[in-house]
């Protein structure tokens, strides 16, 4: 039975494939933000060189790591390299205004780089922001590789296929949920504990919409659950704390919870 065991692990067709660790995949991803950011890591450049040098450094170490977890796949990783790291500066631009809706939009942000260098939520959207590149040029694994390291470091789970517009803020960051199909506008904002989640878990769901839509400039309070394909968030609406919605509301709405709270002085005899 011992024998059968080994000799099943090692023969198992995973087994076979020699995907990079995680944590590999992960570091790429982490010097991809200390190169657009150079304040994320203190790391400096002396030169635009220097510069291009470990730019292509990079797409080398990505070309590496997508040859080597799709072997199977008729994939030009060379290409698919090389279209990444064009893509670089809309990624940079695009972060750029995530970082000035965190700081813009928190009081208790003394600067754009204590964003960068502190804030949870910027840290997550970094990494939903190069998968979701990776998973539109059909690159397998890495994205959710990426956005799982996000999310065990942050508590952020965002899954690269989600679709989520310019200027994204994050606040606090523990619990979120967004799920593969889920659409969010420019301007949102979302706290701790909010849900972008489906009304059903079946697999034969697999491929369709079954995350909701969020219009612009949204503003999501902490603990709301928000579920459903169908389901819309009109753009201008606030959803406040501990909500629960599986049907479409019209912009410019608030949604709340009214929850019945007794306060009892406890010097008070009964």
């Amino acid at each position: 039975m011992e024998d059968q065991f080994y000799n099943y692990l090692f023969n198992k067709p995973n087994g076979k494939i020699s995907i990079p660790s995680n944590e590999i995949i992960s570091e790429w991803a982490k010097k991809v933000v200390h190169f657009l950011f150079p304040e994320s890591s203190g790391k400096l450049f002396s030169s635009q060189f220097e510069l291009k040098e470990y730019a292509s450094k990079l797409e080398q170490e990505l070309y590496e790591i997508i040859s080597k977890s799709c072997p199977l796949q008729h994939t030009d990783c060379k290409e698919t390299s090389r279209r990444f790291f064009s893509q670089l500066p809309e990624l940079y631009q695009i972060l750029n205004t995530d970082i000035t809706a965190i700081f813009e939009g928190d009081p208790a942000a003394v600067s754009k780089f204590e964003v960068v260098r502190s804030y949870p939520g910027f840290y997550a959207i970094c990494f939903y922001r190069i998968a979701h590149v990776l998973y539109s040029l059909g690159v397998p694994i890495i994205p959710r590789i990426l956005t799982e390291h996000a999310h065990s470091r942050t508590g952020v789970d965002i899954h690269p296929a989600a679709t989520i517009g310019a200027y994204f803020y994050i606040d606090h960051g523990t619990g979120i949920v967004i799920g593969e199909t889920a659409i969010i506008g420019e301007y949102v904002k979302l706290y701790q504990g909010v849900t972008l989640g489906a009304l059903s878990v079946r697999k034969v769901l697999a491929g369709i919409k079954r995350h909701p839509t969020v219009e612009d400039r949204v503003v999501i309070y902490s603990g709301a659950t928000i579920l459903g394909g169908e389901t819309v968030i009109g753009h201008d609406s606030i959803i406040g704390g501990n909500v629960w919605l599986t049907e479409s509301i019209e912009p410019y709405s608030t949604a709340y919870h009214s929850p019945i709270i007794n306060i009892r002085n406890t010097k008070q005899t009964s």
